[in-house]
């Protein structure tokens, strides 16, 4: 059995970013402190952090008045900002910079009347705060087919922006739909979705033309790790989304002779650690024995500072970060 080890994979800069920031304000501020929703899409990670103290809320108004709330890394609307100051919460925002900057894409088209397309998944946390940016100003468009029923036409100023997590394969098709119907159509001069997005799927196509089957790592919420069992299927090969070894099936193991092993943004490095553990011990006594083999497609060193907020707390109590 051959085990290939998808590089990059698991927590991306933004993720990383989001969970000090959390780990650094209960050192500082203690517990309870709350977050609006999950701080990122992963069991794993949300668990670990209830039992730390942290309470997920789905609305600002359930925090105390003057309590701590932080902003998770899918960011959030202007309201919830407003609400969070009439209740005069502590407000950490930990939204990754590339979210924001849709957001700031979102507010600039909508000040020049351009009326948005936003490419994603209706419902999901980065897709409510994004189009909170500029309420009336968005069409959410989440199929190619979608654009054929569009009801504007060649008068109309149209931009578009897309979700950050999204399948880059999914988002260019809709986009040269969109292009083809409404050429007036304009765009941000940099793709909107994210480098370890693009570079986790990059690792995904390369290794499934090398494996039998491919494991993600990741929970079902998190739209990029959903994104990287889609790309695998794609391939024409059996791809499984898990969120740990306790859900791996013996079963699809069956004629197989090499796994590929990636895991989402928002999975931790030690859920793949235990499939490759599970692995070893189903396998190692094996008559051909079992092999491990980190292969790296894209190396990764993008770094996000934590917000000025917490590293100017966290400073001026000589706390240290990292």
């Amino acid at each position: 059995m051959k085990i290939l080890l998808a590089g990059p994979r698991g927590f991306c800069a933004g993720v990383n970013m989001a969970i000090e920031t959390l780990e650094t304000a209960i050192r500082l501020y203690g517990t309870p402190i709350y977050v609006f929703h999950e701080i990122v899409h992963n069991k794993h990670v949300v668990d670990r952090f209830v039992k730390e103290g942290a309470v997920f809320v789905d609305s600002a108004e359930e925090v105390p008045e003057k309590a701590t709330l932080l902003f998770s890394a899918h960011g959030v609307a202007p309201e919830v900002r407003q609400i969070a100051t009439e209740r005069k919460l502590r407000a950490i925002d930990a939204t990754c910079p590339l979210v924001t900057k849709v957001h700031l894409e979102a507010i600039k088209y909508a000040k020049q009347n351009y009326h948005i397309f936003l490419i994603g998944h209706e419902g999901h946390d980065e897709v409510i705060g994004t189009m909170g940016q500029a309420p009336g100003a968005f069409t959410l468009v989440e199929t190619a087919e979608e654009v054929d029923t569009l009801p504007f036409g060649p008068e109309d100023k149209l931009a578009y922006l897309t979700q950050t997590t999204l399948s880059v394969d999914d988002a260019s098709r809709i986009i040269s739909r969109l292009k083809a119907r409404f050429p007036q159509l304009i765009g941000p001069p940099k793709d909107d979705i994210c480098y370890a997005t693009q570079n986790r799927q990059e690792a995904v196509r390369q290794l499934s033309q090398e494996a039998d089957l491919v494991l993600v790592l990741g929970s079902q919420n998190s739209s990029n790790s959903q994104r990287l069992a889609e790309l695998a299927k794609e391939q024409g090969v059996q791809a499984h989304l898990i969120d740990g070894a306790d859900e791996i099936d013996p079963s699809w193991f069956d004629d197989v002779e090499s796994i590929a092993i990636t895991a989402g943004a928002s999975a931790p490095e030690q859920v793949v650690q235990d499939c490759v553990e599970w692995l070893r011990k189903r396998f190692e006594k094996s008559p051909s024995g079992i092999t491990i083999e980190e292969k790296t497609v894209r190396d990764e060193d993008v770094f996000f500072p934590l917000p000025k907020e917490i590293r100017s707390a966290a400073a001026a109590v000589q706390l240290p970060m990292g």
